[in-house]
């Protein structure tokens, strides 16, 4: 059969490579075409349009790029057309795939949506487009599928955390092979994962660095973005203890003591590698507060959120200061902490369900369009 899937970010070519695979095992003449990047080029099948093409972040830059969104847009209407696929396959990406899905539920064409955007932190009112132009959704947090069918009356399938089959599926370095292959000293890590957007790099490891001082028998490893140049962070890691690992989220964590991490999905994929956290964010004080205004949540971690309790941390906004920061820092270090941590994230991974997120993804979309 033939698939048609669209991600528009590097955690979505990540996830729909692992499905890719899965679906090729349950049909093996799977035939793919795909908006996304290396990972899905890799699993095989037609590369479209590579995400980076697709990147524009924030109003502004959004506003600049309408011609050439639009132009995306138009074009990917008539790649489909000529594939002419038995599904679509939505990774994520809203504001692009809900446009698309509009256009393909009006062409009678299957309408699949793999990892549901976040609607239930903001523009809930998606949930009529979700309603009108979706067949299957299939989500990944275990609350998601209560939002959908208790509070929207909307049938979902919650398949799991591809997070788990990623990290699962990942080749393991020993810990002295790891230090030496990065050049590293052999101390004990604390991780940095300060966002992926400069604006916000720059602005969390301004705070984050100035611990530095006070742990010196720890190094400090900043975890580069891959949308940055390793040029962008070299005023950062001027500082004897602070270094820079450049596209190595997954293995530095699996070596990490302890990590200081931006909002994110990072919060879930720290936790996952089993290190304590403590979650951080700083906007400006206008973003800050008319976000505040949008999105009705007690957490931002996503963490916290599946626990529906404070598991980590969250030091946000003006809670988000040096002093805040090494008392949290210094209370993650301490062995009780860390057991009572440990425990936590144990409970949690037994919420998402365990491994085989793809799998399951896959053999439901096999499923439904045989």
């Amino acid at each position: 059969m033939k698939y048609y899937l669209i991600a528009g970010e590097a955690s979505g070519d990540l996830h729909a490579s692992n499905l890719m695979k899965a679906l090729k095992q349950k049909d093996p003449e799977a035939d793919f075409r795909f908006w996304g990047g290396d990972l899905m080029e890799k699993a095989g099948g037609t590369l479209v349009k590579h995400y980076r093409e697709l990147a524009f972040m924030g109003f502004s830059e959004v506003v600049m790029n309408l011609r050439t969104i639009f132009k995306n847009i138009s074009y990917c209407k008539k790649d489909i057309e000529q594939f002419s696929p038995d599904v679509l396959i939505f990774i994520d990406y809203p504001g692009f795939n809900f446009r698309i899905a509009k256009w393909a539920r009006k062409k009678g064409l299957r309408t699949h949506y793999y990892i549901s955007p976040q609607l239930w932190a903001w523009k809930e009112n998606r949930i009529t487009a979700v309603k009108r132009d979706i067949d299957e959704m299939y989500v990944i947090l275990p609350f998601e599928k209560k939002f959908y069918e208790g509070k929207h009356n909307f049938p979902v399938h919650f398949v799991g955390h591809p997070l788990l089959d990623a990290i699962e599926q990942r080749k393991e370095i020993s810990e002295n092979g790891f230090l030496k292959t990065h050049n590293l000293p052999n101390k004990p890590i604390i991780a940095l994962l300060p966002g992926s957007r400069k604006q916000e790099i720059s602005k969390m490891l301004a705070t984050m660095l100035k611990v530095v001082d006070h742990y010196p028998d720890y190094q400090f490893i900043i975890a580069g973005a891959p949308s940055q140049e390793a040029e962008f962070y070299a005023p950062f890691i001027k500082k004897q203890n602070v270094f820079l690992l450049d596209n190595k989220t997954y293995d530095l964590l699996a070596h990490s003591t302890a990590a200081l991490v931006t909002s994110g999905t990072a919060t879930l994929e720290t936790a996952l590698f089993n290190v304590p956290e403590v979650v951080c964010y700083k906007g400006s004080f206008i973003s800050y507060n008319i976000a505040k205004r949008i999105i009705d949540l007690d957490f931002i971690s996503l963490v916290n959120l599946i626990m529906d309790r404070e598991v980590v941390k969250e030091l946000i906004q003006g809670d988000f200061k040096v002093k805040n920061l090494k008392s949290e820092l210094d209370l993650i270090l301490e062995d009780t902490e860390r057991q009572h941590i440990f425990e936590n994230y144990r409970r949690l991974k037994k919420k998402l369900g365990g491994p085989g997120a793809s799998q399951r993804t896959a053999e439901l979309i096999v499923g439904k369009i045989s």
